[in-house]
């Protein structure tokens, strides 16, 4: 079945084959998180241990785990962090700005810094205004499209939530424009914290628009 990144909670995952990369998506949790794990050889990454612990193991099986990512503080995001980690043995990684606010982190990053997967690795790209440590992770597929992971600050349609702040707004949209659509081409598919995923290309056209707009 060809991947679509449609996905419902209690449904079944949906898997997308780049390779030497797979994508597993899935939805958990009351606010219907998005989690995704990723398989290069025999390693696995985790990207948001957002909720229902059972349905993540279960995902990761047998093969283990290396390393969960979180994109973000907000509880939504690591609810299920800490019982994978301690069934799996795994690295959490966060960013330094909000590594404090989320239980179980054995390690920070930084702008560009690279997490290992399999024989890839994804580019940390720090976007600030969703929260302070909120980032995306970026794969360049060598053969292929680029792959971003967004968390909850890009979706279709706009950026993630600010809550009125208009400094916080300025900042998040300024830093998704300049790392992500200033840098990236159109093709780029990208993978939120919550719902559909979306090209670059789709979503360009109306950033003027969600300026304008102001949230």
């Amino acid at each position: 079945m060809a991947y679509t990144g449609e996905v419902t909670r209690g449904g079944p995952a949906a898997v997308r084959d780049l390779g030497s990369l797979t994508i597993t998506k899935v939805s958990v949790g009351e606010m219907d998180n998005n989690a995704y794990l990723l398989r290069s050889g025999d390693e696995q990454l985790l990207i948001d241990a957002a909720a229902d612990s059972r349905t993540l193991l279960d995902l990761i099986g047998e093969a283990g785990l290396e390393t969960v990512v979180t994109t973000h503080r907000h509880g939504d995001h690591w609810q299920a962090l800490a019982e994978v980690v301690e069934a799996t043995g795994a690295a959490s990684l966060a960013h330094a700005d909000d590594a404090a606010e989320i239980p179980v982190v054995t390690g920070t990053v930084r702008e560009g810094a690279l997490i290992a997967v399999g024989e890839h690795a994804l580019e940390v790209i720090h976007l600030v205004g969703h929260t302070p440590g909120s980032i995306a992770l970026l794969f360049h597929d060598p053969n292929g499209v680029g792959h971003l992971f967004t968390g909850d600050s890009l979706f279709p349609g706009g950026v993630g939530n600010t809550r009125g702040n208009k400094q916080n707004f300025e900042s998040l949209l300024n830093d998704v424009e300049l790392k992500l659509f200033n840098r990236l081409p159109d093709e780029t598919w990208f993978y939120p914290g919550h719902g559909n995923d979306s090209t670059l290309g789709q979503e360009r056209p109306h950033l003027a628009e969600w300026r304008d707009r102001g949230w």
